[in-house]
């Protein structure tokens, strides 16, 4: 994987810097894993925008993700590494022997050709899916279920993967992107290997077109509003806003809006970092 700064011969590509796209082996996406992707606007079912900033954008079709990795003990093989609009990560196409083609999210160092397989019994190598009470301690994972059957949930964007660090009884103890400690079902399936792309996080978009074409509107900095509109508005000439908080009133930067009495508390070990 690679990145590509681009030569400055119009202003939005003066600090443009794109995805080399190395990985990507075809641009044709599988048809029949293919599935409309509505969108909404912002708008809820009475065609009142409840979410602001959201609107136009290029069309895209959604691509239907095996989150589950239930087919056991049957191999596939990787047909293919592809772009997916729907996430920052790339996805694998996989040919099983018994003729299913399934999506599932590639992991980095996928290639095209290699079989990977799920299930207890398997070799704890990238791409393998398994379940926590079979992986190796202290190996990285993504891809991994919060509940048994659930599907994959956590750890599942660009370059994410976290940590299996220990495991007593039916509970393992995972790390995870974010640096929460966290107890998770053995039975949980969970990915070998991070995910693939880690290098968009070093894209620079160039433009404001770009946030257009995914579909994200201008958004106004709360400083700028009246007061009517959020707390941090109104004020003579250009006033700093006061304490940074949401439209809510709720304070941004440090102030933990975690529920006390939350049933999973029991089983995060170490909140994340602050």
């Amino acid at each position: 994987m690679s990145v590509r700064k681009l030569k400055p011969i119009t202003p939005g590509q003066r600090f443009r810097v794109v995805n080399g796209f190395d990985a990507i082996t075809t641009d044709k996406p599988e048809k029949s894993l293919l599935a409309p992707n509505k969108r909404s606007g912002g708008r809820n079912s009475q065609g009142k925008m409840t979410m602001r900033y959201i609107g136009g954008g290029h069309k895209r079709k959604y691509r239907i993700i095996d989150f589950k990795r239930d087919k056991a003990g049957i191999p596939a093989t990787v047909a293919s590494i592809q772009y997916d609009p729907n996430r920052t990560a790339f996805i694998a196409l996989l040919n099983y022997q018994d003729g299913e083609k399934r999506y599932v999210i590639a992991q980095n160092g996928l290639q095209v050709g290699q079989n990977i397989v799920s299930g207890e019994a398997v070799a704890p190598e990238i791409g393998n899916a398994m379940p926590l009470s079979a992986i190796p301690l202290g190996t990285i994972i993504s891809c991994i279920e919060l509940r048994p059957g659930q599907g994959a949930i956590m750890a599942r964007s660009a370059g994410a993967f976290a940590q299996l660090m220990a495991r007593d009884g039916k509970y393992a103890t995972v790390k995870l992107p974010s640096g929460e400690t966290r107890l998770i079902l053995v039975e949980c399936m969970a990915t070998i290997g991070a995910v693939s792309n880690s290098d968009h996080q070093l894209l620079v978009s160039g433009k404001a077109g770009r946030s257009r074409w995914l579909g994200r509107r201008p958004r106004t900095r709360p400083v700028v509003m009246n007061p009517v509109d959020h707390p941090m508005g109104g004020g003579e000439g250009r006033a700093s806003g006061g304490h940074p908080r949401s439209r809510k009133g709720i304070p941004a930067k440090g102030y933990r809006t975690r529920t006390k009495t939350k049933a999973s508390n029991k089983y995060i070990l170490e909140r994340r970092k602050k």
